[in-house]
């Protein structure tokens, strides 16, 4: 059974956990990886390793957008792999938040998406090949009290990517969208000694991106929940 074979990713929303066990899977893989975030500064090092180009780019910014997939385009390296990991959270009390900041959260988690998702399409149609996936949350699916923000980015997100599944799978390309249902675990939030394997190993929630990618088209999935074995569902 053949195996869909890509080429080249662009992560989006790239930062130390998740968008860089991404990385370097994607460049272990023979992938030609790039990173995109707001400030590219911090991505050095990962850039180094992975071999990887760095983009500075504002996820909400249609002009900015356009510019980076330009870029790449431009370089030879159009991606066939998106993966958009850009998120934003804004929690407190309903009636006392901001609304320039919840405007902000959402253009973040969900319009940035939709502008992601909307160049990559673009470029993938033609060949009727390509992927794009999506990091939700728990918040996509469940709303949590003091989360409106959050929950209203990521249930925009789900229906998202739902509707390109139906609009472009028949057209080659695959659309996953993940809900990470729990914490990640990271050098500022580690592992409790007596509660193991109780936070999202990046590195395994990476595997599981992976593992979708390779998928045989006769058996596409277009959501997978990941969660630790003692996470609450």
């Amino acid at each position: 059974m053949e195996r869909p074979k890509y080429r080249s990713a662009l992560i989006v929303g790239t930062g130390p956990g998740l968008s860089a066990s991404l990385a370097r899977l994607f460049a272990g893989n023979g992938l030609a990886v790039a990173l995109a975030a707001r400030q590219t500064d911090k991505l050095a090092a990962l850039a180094k390793e992975t071999g990887a180009s760095t983009h500075a780019c504002n996820a909400a910014d249609p002009r900015e957008v356009a510019a980076l997939f330009e870029a790449l385009d431009a370089k030879g390296r159009t991606p066939d792999v998106v993966v958009y990991n850009a998120s934003n959270r804004v929690r407190g009390p309903l009636v006392d938040l901001s609304p320039d900041d919840v405007k902000r959260a959402i253009e973040i988690s969900a319009f940035g998406a939709f502008l992601v998702s909307q160049q990559a399409a673009k470029r993938m149609l033609p060949h009727g090949h390509g992927a794009i996936l999506l990091s939700g949350a728990t918040a996509g699916v469940k709303g949590f009290a003091l989360s409106a923000t959050f929950a209203m980015g990521k249930f925009a997100l789900r229906g998202l990517a739902q509707s390109m599944a139906r609009e472009l799978a028949p057209k080659g390309i695959h659309v996953a969208h993940f809900v990470i249902d729990g914490g990640i675990r990271s050098a500022a939030r580690p592992v409790p000694a007596d509660n193991p394997d109780s936070l999202l190993d990046p590195d395994a929630i990476a595997e599981t991106y992976w593992a979708t990618l390779q998928q045989h088209r006769s058996a596409w999935s277009w959501e997978v929940e990941v969660r630790p074995w003692v996470e609450k569902f």
